[in-house]
């Protein structure tokens, strides 16, 4: 928690300082992150969303526990302070029970974030804002707040030293709609309004940390918005009458590096990223593939087998890409939103991916080769995990060149 306060502290005053919130389950994505994490002697945020890890186990399988037990033993394994990685919970309200009526769900959501708080997350974000049974899609702070304190009361009765962050501005899965100047941030009113109603409703229930809203960045399957550099949507301004309150950008990925700093500069002390973690380590599984077959390596057919996946179970992907704009198809191997991502745990996939890494295995893997599938960089980076296999290396470094940029000055 003193990590996280003193960015905040830091951030407040008017430094550029900022931590990145790695938002992924997936196991050697985390591996990669803490590995950099403990070579620049950065903290890091680890999260888990309440769809990934719940008490029925999330589309992972795992539960909180479980989650906080993975974590920390790739901490442990890769040499990094458990107390660098602190663990946040993202999205926790009663979106994975939706489909229930609102008091069946928020029963689920209380049950579910006592369990977070009691595996060991202490940076908890409350949200509320989608509707349930018989409800609109979006809900107003009028009925979010309340439910939101709910939640709070749930959480603090099992630990009171939680950094609780609020505000539900995130755009739709798959990306936001893009306005007249591309996508419109949060104006500060609204900023205000969210919070203000928060703090009255969790005062006395624990300390509000930050306030998500929307900067003017985000991606869709095809595209990704870029942060208009020069542009100040004033929303610090928005939450400077708080005292310890910073804002949170929750879809950050595939920016260009200089967006990090000034996201900082502009009170964003919390940026999160996730797609683009998993979409960098596909891209080097990929790359692995392709590079076997060149060599004639009989290393099976990985992006077949994830098509025949993704095909067999279609509803995680199939309302978040655009039928009208690409190949769907290709859509399903290389969108920017990664839908993908939710396939790897099949078993299926797990033992493509054991076939592709054995054709690998004590070969000689000489640079002209590998750059027909990696940058320079990724091989340069890749040298520094000598105790790493070849191949495997090639992958986490690939992860590391993707949330390297969110690393940027002091520790």
């Amino acid at each position: 928690m003193s990590l996280l306060l003193d960015i905040i502290a830091r951030n407040r005053a008017g430094e550029p300082a900022a931590i990145p919130s790695v938002c992924s389950a997936h196991p050697e994505v985390l591996e990669a992150s803490l590995r950099l994490a403990r070579q620049l002697g950065r903290p890091l945020v680890v999260e888990a969303t309440s769809n990934q890890v719940n008490q029925d186990g999330g589309y992972t399988g795992q539960r909180p526990a479980d989650f906080v037990a993975t974590v920390h033993g790739i901490a442990d394994r890769v040499g990094l302070d458990r107390a660098q990685a602190v663990l946040g919970g993202d999205h926790l309200g009663p979106q994975a029970w939706r489909h229930l009526p609102p008091a069946e769900a928020m029963a689920r959501a209380e049950t579910m974030i006592r369990a977070y708080v009691r595996a060991g997350f202490s940076k908890i974000h409350l949200d509320c804002s989608e509707g349930c049974l018989g409800e609109p899609a979006q809900l107003p702070d009028a009925v979010t707040v309340p439910r939101a304190a709910t939640l709070a009361r749930a959480a603090v009765g099992e630990a009171p030293d939680l950094l609780f962050v609020v505000g539900t501005e995130v755009p739709p899965p798959g990306g936001a709609r893009a306005g007249e100047h591309g996508i419109v941030p949060t104006t500060p009113q609204a900023a205000r309004a969210t919070l203000d109603a928060h703090v009255d409703a969790l005062r006395g229930l624990g300390r509000i940390g930050a306030l998500v809203v929307q900067p003017g960045v985000e991606f869709g399957a095809l595209e990704v918005h870029r942060l208009p550099l020069t542009r100040d949507p004033g929303l610090r301004q928005a939450v400077a009458h708080h005292d310890g309150v910073v804002l949170e950008a929750h879809s950050t990925d595939y920016q260009h590096a200089q967006a990090f700093p000034r996201l900082a500069a502009l009170g964003f002390a919390f940026q999160k990223v996730g797609p683009a973690l998993t979409f960098a380590w596909r891209e080097a599984v990929y790359g692995l593939d392709a590079l076997a077959r060149l060599a004639g390596w009989d290393a099976g057919d990985l992006p077949g087998t994830m098509e025949r996946l993704m095909l067999a179970d279609p509803r995680h992907w199939q309302k978040h890409l655009d039928p009208w704009a690409a190949d769907l198809r290709l859509q399903r191997h290389t969108s920017y939103a990664d839908r993908i991502r939710y396939y790897w745990p099949q078993p299926e996939a797990q033992a493509a991916l054991s076939r592709l890494r054995a054709a690998f295995e004590g070969r000689t893997l000489p640079d002209p080769f590998l750059l027909q599938a990696f940058a320079p960089a990724t091989l340069d980076r890749a040298e520094g995990l000598s105790d790493l296999p070849r191949a495997q290396a090639l992958i986490q470094a690939s992860v590391q060149e993707a949330l390297a940029p969110y690393l940027f000055g002091p520790a």
